[in-house]
């Protein structure tokens, strides 16, 4: 598997761990070889095969993929390594099924956890489909946190992307995932720049009470790039570590639609279930000294409730990354 030589100095997301992951070596993702999740035809836009790779390089307390982001810790069960070639001719027999055309499914979809970790393997895959296809299309799902290089990389294999961006402030958003967000501005910022065609959209999850007051600066960041882009904001639901924390309302995913607007951009709007119930949890008094922003100490004490004993978050720097309990939470409910 001459394709995956590079997974021996590992440099793919901004961590840059610099593991052998072909050895097992693991890093802050905690993957080795590449493991697929799932697969499957997926209605939601763009409409697709969509792939889920295993693992993520962030630990979002937020997650509502956690089964398969905060492998392999939580013990949850993959379909494994496998082949690429073959998992090309799978997808393409999906999306040329009838379903698939009924579905009006047009390309394979790569999501996760986080692909970018599995960047070489996928570009195994996505050529091996071409030959079979030449004009299919590409989307790659992503939290931006990948490396210039490795974002160029995506840009020359993919059709779209859509792009999560988690929070602006960086207090916040390393208190939410484990890391810290100028990577993922940066590569924002340069596809809106640079690869406008290829955006299918960015997407803000709101969290009521803990980035609601990122959404302005978000706004006004991405207007600053090109009023133009399409921007969609996500209703937080319930789930992982942040499983009782109260869902988005309506009311609240209008009102970023109109700041949103009121900055700029002209193609934005919101998805998602609104009104799940829930409780926001007190501020632990002890994270006050490790985090200035309100709402990143909000966030932080829901780590440090599930385990989590190093404040502000960074996951590369801190010495339990690879016993994480983060990674082992298992939440109640889900949503």
């Amino acid at each position: 598997m001459k394709y995956l030589q590079e997974l021996s100095n590992c440099q793919l997301c901004e961590h840059r761990c610099g593991v052998n992951r072909l050895e097992g070596e693991v890093g802050v993702c905690r993957m080795t070889l590449p493991m697929i999740a799932s697969a499957t035809l997926h209605p939601a836009p763009p409409q697709s095969y969509t792939i889920f790779m295993a693992g993520c390089n962030f630990k979002c307390l937020n997650c509502q993929n956690w089964s398969i982001s905060q492998y392999p810790d939580n013990g949850m069960a993959v379909r494994g390594m496998e082949n690429p070639e073959n998992l090309a001719k799978e997808s393409i027999y999906h999306l040329r099924s009838h379903i698939g055309q009924l579905m009006r499914a047009d390309r394979i979809f790569f999501s996760g956890g986080e692909p970018t970790i599995h960047l070489p393997y996928i570009e195994k895959i996505v050529d091996a489909a071409r030959k079979i296809q030449p004009s299919l299309k590409v989307n790659f799902d992503t939290n931006g946190f990948m490396t210039e290089e490795s974002l160029n990389r995506v840009l020359e294999l993919t059709t779209s992307i859509t792009f999560d961006i988690k929070a602006y402030d960086d207090e916040v958003h390393r208190a939410l995932t484990g890391a810290q967000v100028y990577p993922v501005l940066r590569n924002a910022a340069y596809i809106g720049k640079n690869a406008k065609d290829k955006l299918w959209e960015y997407r803000i999850l709101v969290i009521p009470n803990m980035n609601e007051r990122d959404v302005r600066p978000l706004s006004n960041f991405i207007a600053s790039i090109d009023p133009s882009l399409r921007v969609c904001f996500l209703a937080f639901r319930p789930n992982f570590v942040m499983e009782q924390h109260p869902g988005a309302t309506g009311a609240l995913m209008q009102r970023c639609v109109d700041i949103a607007e009121s900055e700029g951009l002209t193609n934005v709007y919101w998805s998602g279930r609104v009104g799940l119930r829930g409780s926001i949890s007190a501020a632990a008094t002890k994270l006050s000294r490790s985090y200035q922003n309100v709402e990143a100490r909000h966030l932080a004490t829901y780590a440090l409730k599930a385990g989590c004993g190093t404040h502000p978050r960074d996951c590369k720097t801190c010495k339990t990354n690879q016993k994480c309990p983060i990674k082992r939470y298992t939440p109640r409910i889900s949503t």
